[in-house]
């Protein structure tokens, strides 16, 4: 359910489409659904602007397809499943072949931007071709929000010239992820780089001293470069979200009386 599921519901009600009681039963449904193992909401993206997600760790293949069945019933926007395993992408895919999959994470019903609404600008750059299994992860949930990044991989500050060829695309853009493992200093080079915001990624990729990520986190978390901001190792699909919140707060403030 979201502004728009609910509002066409309320003007098939005001238009006599649909009658009170086919309203209630739809809307019973907010803002969770119990299915004894999950409880799935069927309110966050009404609440706050993304689509809900599964993650796939600790969840078995029918649990997985479960919860999926009961979103896609349950809604109209966007569906994803993240960090998911070769079962439970095929038991996904089996309640809905229609989920298009990159890497391990899934994406069914993408938003489609509306005619002449102004395509923002992400870019989605790596350090490394190790890390992107994160990037894919970050690439895809920015994909169902209807935002189509700029993916750059490989461009790390071992060979700064890689990144520099790329100088005209951060300064252009609107907002940034970070990839990073090893010493994650891609994240500070960038952050310099452009005046956009700037969500750096740690990953854990690296040798022993990276510490599986944890070296690369504090890097990012101590540098000098002002105004990056930094999300959990490995975690592409919470630096997706940061941009698209901030992507649905500059929308918001161009259009105060479309707010609710």
């Amino acid at each position: 359910m979201n502004e728009e599921t609910l509002r066409e519901l309320l003007a098939d009600v005001q238009s006599g489409q649909r009658s009170p009681d086919d309203a209630v039963r739809e809307i019973r449904r907010l803002p969770f659904a119990d299915l004894g193992h999950t409880k799935v909401d069927h309110h966050r993206e009404l609440r706050n602007g993304t689509a809900e997600a599964i993650y796939g760790p600790g969840k078995t293949p029918e649990a997985v397809a479960a919860i999926l069945t009961e979103l896609l019933a349950g809604g109209t926007g966007p569906v994803i499943v993240t960090r998911a395993d070769a079962d439970q992408l095929k038991a996904a895919l089996a309640v809905d072949p229609g989920g298009v999959v990159r890497g391990s994470t899934a994406v069914w019903r993408p938003r489609v931007p509306a005619a002449g609404e102004p395509a923002p600008s992400v870019v989605v750059a790596s350090g490394g071709t190790a890390d992107q299994p994160v990037v894919e992860e970050c690439a895809a949930t920015l994909i169902a929000h209807g935002v189509q990044p700029l993916v750059l991989t490989d461009i790390g500050v071992a060979g700064l010239h890689r990144l520099l060829a790329h100088f005209d695309d951060f300064a252009d853009a609107d907002a940034i992820v970070a990839v990073a493992g090893m010493e994650g200093a891609l994240a500070s080079v960038v952050t310099g780089l452009s005046s956009a915001p700037v969500i750096a990624v740690p990953t854990s990729t690296g040798y022993g001293a990276g510490l599986e990520g944890v070296t690369a986190l504090l890097s990012m978390m101590a540098s000098c470069a002002s105004g990056m901001s930094v999300v959990g190792i490995d975690n592409g699909f919470g630096a997706a979200l940061a941009v698209i919140r901030m992507l649905n707060s500059v929308s918001n403030l161009q259009t105060p009386g479309d707010a609710v």
